[in-house]
């Protein structure tokens, strides 16, 4: 772990913890967040471009960064960051950025590669979630942000053992909204499409493989993800124009509601018996 300190006459807005802060996203985050004034905990595996990272951002800023390297699949080194999540009361914000992807469909796939996947996708962010949460709510105040992916809608496309690991990170922000935004808590979603990072290479789908006009570039990515923050939006989806039909996408679920648990089946389901 190292830290880097430089002095700066802005306020700080408190410190953001950024998973997978080394590259792509997450590196963008910490640099916009930085520029906003927070001081930054960058997390990842990649402990030189972590500290490399820190160094630009202090040296430019004027933040407090640090480094916490750490794999986010391994049960001790995700405990740590937990531990520090719970411990540091002047964590203001918590950037659950860090994924891998799998491609491929399930019987092709290498299934101890989808299991690192569920662990980095799923388990690593309800956990930090959970540890940040506690902080946040007895504060009353804390913003929580998990990238998740417009697969999360589109099942059928990519990877569903992927897609189902942003539909889970959409649901529990969701059900987060509910339980901390009455207290003063900001949780957000963001739903990117395809983006200009290394996921592709990592997954084995080479970037210059997908249609061009579906690539967007990662600073224009963050920058509309952070505008939607500002903007007080619950999810973002930052290629989407239309934002009505994302909206009657959600009046549409919300209106099945009412008729998921009845006590008595469909009528499409009768029993019907001959004589």
């Amino acid at each position: 772990m190292t830290t880097t300190e430089n002095h700066s006459s802005r306020p700080s807005l408190g410190t953001a913890l950024i998973t997978g802060a080394s590259s792509g996203i997450g590196a963008v985050y910490a640099d916009r967040l930085a520029r906003r004034g927070y001081d930054l905990i960058l997390v990842a595996r990649d402990s030189a471009r972590l500290a490399a990272l820190a160094h630009r951002l202090a040296q430019e800023t004027g933040v407090k960064t640090e480094v916490l390297q750490a794999d986010l699949t391994d049960r001790s080194d995700l405990a740590r960051v937990e531990r520090r999540l719970h411990s540091d009361a002047g964590i203001t914000l918590l950037l659950n950025n860090a994924g891998i992807a799998v491609t491929g469909t399930l019987l092709d796939a290498d299934i101890d590669a989808v299991e690192r996947m569920v662990a980095l996708n799923v388990l690593a962010p309800t956990r930090l979630a959970a540890a940040a949460a506690k902080g946040f709510a007895a504060r009353k105040a804390g913003t929580l942000i998990n990238i998740a992916s417009v697969l999360a809608l589109l099942p059928e496309m990519f990877s569903g053992t992927y897609s189902g690991t942003k539909a889970y990170l959409l649901n529990l922000t969701r059900s987060l909204q509910q339980e901390l935004g009455p207290i003063g808590v900001r949780v957000q979603a963001v739903m990117p499409g395809a983006t200009r990072t290394e996921i592709w290479d990592r997954a084995g789908t080479p970037i210059s493989h997908l249609p061009q006009d579906m690539l967007m570039d990662v600073d224009a990515m963050v920058d509309a993800a952070l505008a939607g923050l500002d903007q007080g939006e619950a999810v973002t989806i930052p290629s989407l124009e239309a934002v009505h039909e994302w909206n009657a996408l959600e009046d549409a679920r919300r209106a099945l509601g009412p008729f998921l648990s009845l006590r008595q089946p469909a009528r499409r389901y009768a029993v019907t018996t001959s004589a």
